[in-house]
Order: C-alpha cells, then sequence, then structure tokens
C-alpha cells in the first residue's frame, strides 16, 4: 500500500484520564434497539438508466410526430421535426444549467426561485397538462399500432370491426399499460428505470434495423429518393383522401392556422399566395407557425429535470452524459424515420392510411417480400407498444417529481408525501396522477390528433416559463456555475446570456404561434391550467389556514418509513459492498464531516451508514423509538446530501444512554471499517478520540478489532487508528477492483500468528509489504525474508550485501507503519530455502507477491521458484497479484 494511504501509528490512550464504564455496566437499549430509516430518495440509477427514462417519453414520440405534423403543415413536415431536434440542444443545455443549480430542480423550483409562488404554480399547471397527456397519448397509439398489425395480419379490411372502433379498443388498452406502470412506480424508480432500459435496447435494435433497410430500399429504388424539397410548409384547410373536411373535436374543419384563419395574415399563408415568398416578413411568421406545430417532437425534456436528483455519482457529468445521449437519440432517430415516411410512403395512402401508426405503414413500403414485410411490421408494433408503454411510465415519472416540487413547498398537504408503508416511494401522487390519466383517456375516446394537438400547449409553454426564469436568475444570482448555457458576453459583474437569451426568443415565439394556431390546445390547455392552478391555490390556502402558518416560507421535511428492529445486522440494512463507514450526526446545521465522508466514498466499493443516538433519560425504561419532528429535521438534511452527492446512505436512529457506548457497538455491528464523528463543542478532537478507543477496547477486549477513527472539523481531520486501522479506497479508476482484493486479503490472515513475508525488495513487493502492514492483525508476527542464489561470480557478496540494506529499509519501512518485523536472509534457491525457513520458523503462512493470473489448481503457468513453494510449503500460501490495482502515492 502507498505511502499516502497507510495510516499512521496508534496513539497512546490514557485509561486513567477518561470515565469508562466496565464491560460489565450496561445500561439502556443496546445497538439493536434501532429505528432503521427508509425514505422516497436513498437510491440512484446510472446515467444509462437516466436517459431511459427520459427517451421512453423522446423516442417515442418519433411514433405520432410525423402524422400529427404533416397533417397539419403538410410534406414539408419532417425538416421541422429536424430543427425542432436541434434546437432541443439549446432547451437541453437550460436543463443541465438549472439542475447544476438546484437538486430538486424543474419547472416549479426555476420560476419560484425566479419569479414569486404566483408565476411558479401558473408553470407548473401548464406543465401537468404535458405530463398528463404523455402517458394517454402514448398509450393510445400503441393501441392504435397493434390493432393496425393484428387487422393486416389477417387481412380484415378497412371496414372490420377492429378498424371501426379502433379508438375505443385503444383506449381500452391505454387503461391496462396505465395501471401496469402505476403498479411499478408504486414499487420504486428502479424497478421503472430497469424496464425503461431494456426498452430502450429493444428500441434500438428495431430503430437499426429500419433505418437499414430504409436506405438499402432508397439506394435500390431511384423513386423513393426524393427528399421534400422545396420545405414549403401547406397551411390550407385540412381535407380527407375523400375530399370532405376534417373536423376537429369542436366541430369545425382543421386549419393549420387556427383562429387567425379568418384574417389577411391567413390569406397570404395560404399556398397559392405565399408560394415563392417565404424570405418575405409574412414568409417568416409562417415558418415560426410550422416550427410551432413540431414544437411536440421536443417533448420529454422536463423530465431530465425531475430525474436529475436520482442520477447517481459523479451527478453533474453523468447527468450531461445522459443529456448527450438523450439528443443524439432523438435527433437520429426522430428525424430519420421522419424523413423515410414522406420518402418512402406513397402520397395518396400516408396519411389517408397510416396517419395513426406511420412507421407501421413504413414497414410495409420498404423493399423485400411480403411475409419480410410483415415480420419487419411486427418487430415494429412490439418494440412500439414497449415503448410508447414506456413514455407512460415516464410520464408518471415526471409528473410524480413535479407535484413532489409542488408538495414540498406546501401547495399540497403533506399527506401526498407519505412514503409506501413497503417500497418507500409517494405512491398517493403517483395514484392521483394515474387517475388523471385515466381520465383523460376515457375523455378523448382514444382520439390520437385531438390528444396531439392538446399536447402541444403544456410542452411549449413549461419551457418558456424555464428558459425565461433561468434568463432572470442570470441577473439575480449571477453567482458562478458548474455549468453555463454557452455564449456569454462579460460585462462588469455580470455576464450578458446570449445564448439563453436567444433560446427563450425561439421558444417565446413558438408559444405564441401555437396560441394563435392551435385552438383544441389553446382552449383545452388554458382550461386545464386553470382548473389546476385554482386547485393548487385552494388546497394551498386550506393547508396554510389549518396549519396557522401566515408567512410565505415553508421548510419541507421529508417523509421516513420506520422499521424497528430488535437486533440490529449487516441482513437488516442490506449491506452488500466490502467496506463500510458509520458516521455519526447530531444536528442538521452541522453535517460537514458527511458531506466529507460523501465525497470521498466509492458507492462501487464502500457503503456509508448515518447514525444519529437518541439519547434517554437516565433510567429511563421507555425503549419504544420513533422518528421525532426534529430527527425529521436531521434526516431531511442527510437526504438532501445524498441527493447532492448522488450516493446512497444507510440512517439508523440508535435509543441510548450512553451515546458513545451506542456508536462502539453499532459500529462493531454492521462491521465499519471507518467511523466518522464531527467536531464536539464540549471535547477537543483528540478528547473524542480518546474516548471512543477506550469504549472499542473495552467492547472487543483483548484483540480489538481493526478500525479507523476520525473526527472531522472545519480545518481539522483527526484520526486514530486501532489493530492497524483501515484502508477505505477513495473514488477513483480501479477502486472496485483495489477493493476486492483488499478484501480477500484481509480474508487470509485469518487462523495466522506467525507470517514469513517473502521480500525481494521489488516494487511490487514493497507495494504487498505497505499492504499486508496496514491490514494485518498486529498480534500476528512478521518476518521478512530474502534469499540469495548462489553465484559463480565474484559479486555474491555484494548482492548479500544489497540484499541486507534491502531488508533494513524494508524494516525501517514496516516501523514507520507501526508493525515491528524480524528479518532474515537465506542464501540458495529461493523456493527451497523459503519453504526449509518456514519449517524451521513453524510459520502458519507464506506471503509471496507476483505477477500473472493463477488458476486454481493450476502451478504451471508459474516460475519454479513459487511452484516449489505451493507444492512444498508445510502451511498456507497467500498470493498476491495484480499490483496495478494497488494505488500510486501520491505527490506530495
Amino acid at each position: 500500500m502507498p505511502a499516502g494511504e497507510v495510516p499512521s501509528s496508534p496513539t497512546p490512550v490514557d485509561s486513567s484520564t477518561s470515565e469508562i464504564p466496565s464491560r460489565t455496566k450496561r445500561r439502556g437499549p443496546t445497538a439493536g434497539q434501532v429505528l432503521v430509516v427508509t425514505s422516497v430518495m436513498f437510491t440512484f440509477i446510472s446515467f444509462w438508466r437516466t436517459a431511459a427514462i427520459v427517451l421512453c417519453d423522446l423516442a417515442s414520440t418519433a411514433y405520432y410526430i410525423g402524422g400529427i405534423v404533416e397533417g397539419q403543415i403538410g410534406k414539408a413536415a419532417p425538416w421541422f421535426v429536424l430543427a425542432v431536434m436541434m434546437f432541443s440542444y439549446g432547451v437541453r443545455s437550460v436543463y443541465i444549467e438549472s439542475c447544476a443549480m438546484f437538486v430538486r430542480g424543474g419547472v416549479y423550483r426555476i420560476v419560484k426561485e425566479a419569479m414569486g409562488s404566483l408565476p411558479a404554480r401558473l408553470a407548473v399547471s401548464a406543465l401537468l397538462f404535458d405530463y398528463i397527456l404523455t402517458g394517454p397519448i402514448s398509450a393510445v397509439t400503441a393501441g392504435q399500432y397493434i390493432i393496425g398489425l393484428v387487422n393486416d395480419l389477417f387481412a380484415l379490411g378497412e371496414n372490420s370491426p377492429l378498424i371501426l372502433h379502433k379508438n375505443l379498443i385503444s383506449a381500452a388498452m391505454a387503461i391496462g399499460v396505465t395501471i401496469y406502470f402505476w403498479r411499478v412506480n408504486t414499487k420504486g424508480i428502479h424497478e421503472s428505470s430497469d424496464r425503461a432500459l431494456k426498452i430502450m435496447g429493444a428500441t434500438t435494435v428495431m430503430g437499426v434495423i429500419m433505418i437499414i433497410w430504409c436506405l438499402v430500399t432508397i439506394a435500390v429504388d431511384p423513386g423513393k429518393r426524393n427528399i421534400p424539397w422545396p420545405p414549403e410548409p401547406d397551411f390550407s384547410p385540412k381535407v380527407s383522401a375523400q375530399g370532405e373536411p376534417i373536423l376537429d373535436p369542436f366541430n369545425k374543419q382543421v386549419d393549420p392556422l387556427g383562429f387567425v384563419r379568418e384574417t389577411g395574415l391567413a390569406e397570404s399563408l395560404r399556398p397559392q399566395n405565399i408560394h415563392g415568398h417565404w424570405l418575405s416578413l409574412i414568409g417568416l411568421i409562417g415558418i415560426i407557425m410550422s416550427f410551432g406545430h413540431s414544437i411536440l417532437a421536443m417533448s420529454g425534456e422536463e423530465t431530465l429535470a425531475q430525474v436529475y436528483r436520482e442520477v447517481e455519482s459523479p451527478k453533474l457529468r453523468n447527468f450531461k452524459r445522459a443529456a448527450l445521449v438523450v439528443f443524439l437519440y432523438s435527433l437520429l432517430f426522430t428525424s430519420l424515420i421522419s424523413f423515410f415516411a414522406v420518402m418512402i410512403i406513397p402520397d395518396n395512402v400516408r396519411m389517408s392510411v397510416y396517419k395513426d401508426n406511420l412507421i407501421g405503414g413504413l414497414a410495409m413500403n420498404v423493399v423485400g417480400p411480403q411475409w419480410a414485410r410483415l415480420t419487419l411490421n411486427a418487430l415494429v408494433v412490439v418494440v412500439g407498444s414497449l415503448i410508447l408503454s414506456g413514455a407512460v411510465n415516464t410520464a408518471i415519472v415526471g409528473s410524480n417529481g413535479v407535484l413532489n416540487r409542488v408538495s414540498e413547498d406546501g401547495v399540497l398537504p403533506d399527506w401526498f408525501l407519505r412514503p409506501h408503508p413497503r417500497y418507500g416511494t409517494t405512491s398517493r401522487l403517483i395514484n392521483l396522477v394515474c387517475s388523471l390519466q385515466i381520465i383523460t383517456i376515457l375523455a378523448s375516446r382514444g382520439d390520437v390528433l385531438t390528444l396531439g394537438e392538446a399536447y402541444a400547449f403544456g410542452v411549449v409553454w413549461s419551457f418558456v416559463f424555464m428558459s425565461m426564469s433561468m434568463l432572470v436568475l442570470r441577473f439575480k444570482r449571477p453567482e458562478p456555475r458548474e455549468y453555463e448555457v454557452p455564449f456569454n458576453i462579460r460585462i462588469g459583474r455580470f455576464d450578458i446570456p446570449v445564448g439563453m437569451t436567444l433560446i427563450f426568443l425561439g421558444l417565446a415565439t413558438a408559444a405564441v404561434a401555437n396560441l394563435l394556431t392551435k385552438e383544441v390546445a389553446t382552449i383545452s390547455g388554458i382550461a386545464f391550467t386553470a382548473g389546476f392552478f385554482a386547485l393548487f391555490w385552494l388546497s394551498e390556502h386550506t393547508h396554510r389556514r389549518r396549519l396557522g402558518i401566515t408567512t410565505e416560507h415553508h421548510e419541507h421535511l421529508e417523509h421516513f418509513n420506520q422499521k424497528q428492529t430488535d437486533q440490529l445486522s449487516v441482513q437488516a440494512l442490506n449491506l452488500t459492498r466490502p467496506f463500510r463507514k458509520l458516521v455519526a450526526i447530531r444536528s442538521p446545521y452541522n453535517l460537514r464531516m458527511l458531506e466529507r465522508c460523501l465525497a470521498e466514498t466509492d458507492p462501487e466499493t464502500t457503503e456509508v451508514v448515518v447514525m444519529t443516538a437518541s439519547v434517554l433519560p437516565q433510567g429511563s425504561s421507555d425503549l419504544s423509538p420513533t422518528i421525532t419532528e426534529q430527527d425529521r429535521q436531521l434526516l431531511t438534511a442527510v437526504v438532501n446530501l445524498a441527493e447532492h452527492a448522488g450516493k446512497p446512505v444507510k440512517p439508523v436512529i440508535v435509543p441510548t444512554n450512553e451515546p458513545f457506548f451506542a456508536l462502539v457497538q453499532t459500529a462493531i455491528t454492521v462491521g465499519a471499517q471507518e467511523l466518522i464523528m464531527g467536531q464536539s463543542n464540549k471535547y477537543r478532537p483528540e478528547d473524542q478520540l480518546d474516548i471512543v478507543a477506550l469504549y472499542w477496547f473495552n467492547v472487543c477486549g483483548a484483540r480489538p478489532e481493526p478500525i479507523s477513527i476520525r473526527v472531522l472539523g472545519k480545518d481539522r481531520d483527526a484520526r486514530l487508528d486501532i489493530a492497524g486501522g483501515s484502508q477505505i479506497p477513495k473514488a477513483g479508476t480501479g477502486s472496485a477492483e483495489s477493493a476486492r482484493i483488499l478484501a480477500d486479503l484481509r480474508k487470509s490472515w485469518h487462523g495466522v500468528e506467525r507470517l514469513l513475508l517473502a521480500y525481494d525488495g521489488s516494487p511490487l513487493s514493497a507495494d504487498f509489504l505497505e499492504t499486508v502492514m496496514s491490514f494485518l492483525d498486529p498480534a500476528i508476527e512478521v518476518t521478512l525474508i530474502d534469499v540469495v542464489e548462489p553465484d559463480s561470480s565474484n559479486d555474491e557478496i555484494d548482492d548479500a550485501e544489497e540484499a541486507r540494506d534491502l531488508l533494513g529499509r524494508a524494516v525501517d519501512r514496516a516501523r514507520e507503519l507501526g508493525r515491528i518485523v524480524e528479518h532474515r536472509l537465506a542464501e540458495g534457491e529461493a523456493g527451497p530455502e523459503i519453504v526449509r525457513a518456514a519449517v524451521d520458523g513453524r510459520f502458519d503462512a507464506i506471503f509471496m507477491s507476483l505477477r500473472g493470473v493463477y488458476r486454481r489448481g493450476d502451478t504451471t503457468a508459474l516460475a519454479s521458484n513459487t511452484r516449489y513453494v505451493l507444492e512444498n510449503a508445510p502451511c498456507r500460501v497467500i498470493l498476491g497479484f495484480a499490483p496495478k490495482s494497488i494505488p500510486s502515492p501520491p505527490s506530495t
């Protein structure tokens, strides 16, 4: 083990300086009588899982966006879908900056910070309209794809009962999918993200097959190579293939110009008048309107903010990776599918037959025999059903996150935030969201276009509120950020956010265009937003009045499940990593020690148990622990720190009238290798170390377990290593492998009292010398041995002297590590001499460090000396491998 990672010599402790009870005096509850605390947030997910959750919304849009946009602006739709997907990169950057500022961010938190509670409630009401519609439109579209496939497979025709009642049948299917994901989300985010990851894997396979097949089709059929050009939107009123007007839910003919259809502007934008004038001011207005009609392709970005709190460490870096994956995937998949649909599906059937299942129509029009195209269509439908159903899951996750932020701010009663008694999720909010989605499905009666039209309102206005608020915060809170949207000009103490301003202006103009051109979206969106806004206002007013709250400020406290256990154990806390740290906490305003512990900890190898002692009155017989308001305040601060770091913790509450004893007992019970405390106002750090050490010796007896005790203050890290201490690998490359090797080393010493360590002075043997000295029980006697092989030259004496010098330096190094070792020098062949020394000295084990990979039961790959020792040693032989996994000493 390198010098920079080795504990210092144990500090002597004088037992006469502290009052420590004898081992037989044990009052009050033991560490086994504890509360194991669970919350809605003590686990974290990888960036791949994060990307999968978001993509189940964004990528699913490819299944219906082409038909919706082309139904409004004609064959130019793919170009505007591509423009929206390119623009989404800027929106993604806005969300990254907002999440870097606020772990529990999203539209509500950001708008409230920037502009206050009233605009925040308005913004979140519009956003909920987006989320409530995401699930229904995705689930209903999945039903439409399934119905279309079954109809084609059995050649039932256009007038079959399936087609005539497809909306009602798809609505029933959508309700079933919603109920399924209600159950999954009730069980927890990790299970949901796991399914989302599998869904995206299947979608990727299907997408690659579809894209390659489409490219082959274009290559072999010249008639399919016509890219829609020029990209001129068609703003004419919409009619069916039979020439009959297509009606919207208000029984009006669908017109892409909406409320302005009867104006002079509308007349100027009709195809017969605007052709050749798209570069004029009127043309620019038409392009903005077309962009607004396509903005739905960007739905799902808000989910990034809602899942940010679940992203594992390193949090911001993993979040940026997830956001990049989301951008690239949706850009390629959604844009290419839209272009291929216009290029390959004939104009006379694309909108009349396949508007509700555009990718299915694409599968049926690529080159190949009928059976192959049907097979491809089946794959499209199966995968489409998965990803569209996954979008229901994403909508539930996003809605749950938004309502969590609202409830935490006191707008909704705390009743909604109480975790599920078994799974720890906010199941009551999930119930509310799923109920609203089912009501929406029933109200729409399975009409995809109606849902799509209404959907756009919440998407664009939530983006507008978010970008405007982030723009305000650039001036309201000009402090440095971990990440900023690019293109900023520094003037004085302010950065002029050019990039952010352009993004906001783009979104705002698209939102205004949507407001004027999408009648269904505007009317239903305003009605829904106003309804939810009124509900939030009434709920907050009633809640504050009932609690007697008169101030605007609301302190959010997490709700926790509590499980009382008679015997604390590794199994009770579900500890599975090789290393553990125990952190003692007491005040929510002094968690510096936990913050530093989390920063140093690699969650792949080490688990953190956080303990707070509930001190009982002397002689109290009330041993029934419970979570008090003070405990909730403290544990809420712990949750916030864990979320910010992206690393899980295991909280326990121990009732006791001897906190130091309970701390030591808990550390032994959970198998902690490191015990961390904050600096006390009553004791000096050295006194804290002494008290805990005396309790440790008192509990462990004559042979104490190795442990490192640390007291962390603002500018202080006092440390005491008992029995050699412990070296837990820190976060970094190779730490997981280091943890595995070092854990195996510890297990190897069981039953050993005398160890013979082969040492030749090489860097490898020097590394293992430090490792062994750091992790070996101090009661084990260690002897170093080096063997000088016979040589006929005159250098044999020099070799012996050099070997003695090497052994001397090794002994000195061991002394620096707090160990006294013996040494001996032998002459002859290394293998036989090591075995002879082990026999003569009656050693219990031999340790040898070497390179290579040892296959159990196979010694042929080893050097002859090593093989000889393995085959002839009178005791256990421990081989140390993989020196590269041991970290190098830090530069000083």
